[in-house]
């Protein structure tokens, strides 16, 4: 059974967790085809939006296979851990946004493949935390980087610490979740906010997240010289032109990505 389903339409790449059996816990095999459907996904300019879920009514992802966990040598443990290290980065460093469309539980590596992305939208019965400390472990794939990152040191230890499960609704109040909604909206909703986005130009898009991202761990002045860069990397291309005369002729604009 494929361990992640994919497809591609109206220029948004869908990505669905496909272990419901297992919450959908990551496996070494998710890991591996998960992170060969992200090294797609950066490569096709084409998909201009990303949506991840997680299959099944129950759950996004539990975060490890602690089954298949405890079968492993250390050795292929610093492997797993390396592999959702190395799939989590790859998706932050995506240039097109991102969006988790958490549909039920969201633990552990779960919980850092949410945070790795641009946007979550939630349903109102989600719980999620970082609970790796109850087992003995810590956050291994940027968890303990992003979270502070996202919400501040203090509650960030707070749930890590604690291994706290919160609600969507408290991840919310922290900033953590764009939006909270009913189960039966989910995909509407994150594809309506898709949709907001890919209205604008692309190049402009992928410029303007390259510059929040890559700047929010810098100075303001190394900042500013990243964003001066990335808008001049729009100044020369076709879209802005096309920005432009649309305004003249009070139309929208037919971005092409040039």
């Amino acid at each position: 059974m494929e361990t992640i389903l994919f497809q591609i339409k109206n220029n948004i790449a869908y990505i669905t967790l496909n272990r419901p059996e297992a919450l959908n816990a990551f496996n070494y095999q998710m890991l591996t085809e998960l992170h060969e459907k992200v090294n797609q996904i950066h490569l096709d300019r084409s998909i201009r939006a990303v949506i991840i879920t997680g299959s099944g009514e129950k759950s996004f992802s539990a975060g490890a296979d602690l089954k298949e966990r405890k079968t492993l040598s250390e050795p292929e443990v610093r492997r797993n851990v390396k592999a959702i290290r190395d799939c989590f980065d790859a998706i932050a460093n995506l240039p097109q946004p991102t969006i988790a469309a958490i549909n039920g539980y969201c633990f552990g590596g779960g919980f850092e493949l949410m945070i790795a992305c641009d946007f979550t939208i939630a349903v109102k019965d989600a719980k999620m935390g970082l609970t790796e400390t109850s087992w003995a472990i810590i956050p291994g794939a940027g968890g303990t980087q992003r979270l502070p990152r996202l919400i501040g040191e203090m509650r960030a230890k707070e749930l890590i610490l604690a291994a706290k499960k919160i609600s969507a609704q408290e991840a919310k109040e922290l900033g953590l979740i764009l939006k909270v909604v009913d189960k039966e909206s989910l995909l509407d909703e994150c594809e309506d906010f898709a949709h907001l986005i890919l209205r604008n130009g692309p190049i402009a898009i992928t410029q303007a997240k390259y510059a929040i991202s890559l700047g929010m761990n810098t100075d303001l002045n190394t900042g500013l010289d990243i964003e001066a860069k990335a808008y001049e990397f729009t100044i020369p291309t076709e879209d802005r032109l096309e920005a432009l005369q649309a305004f003249s002729e009070k139309r929208a604009p037919n971005f092409q990505g040039k």
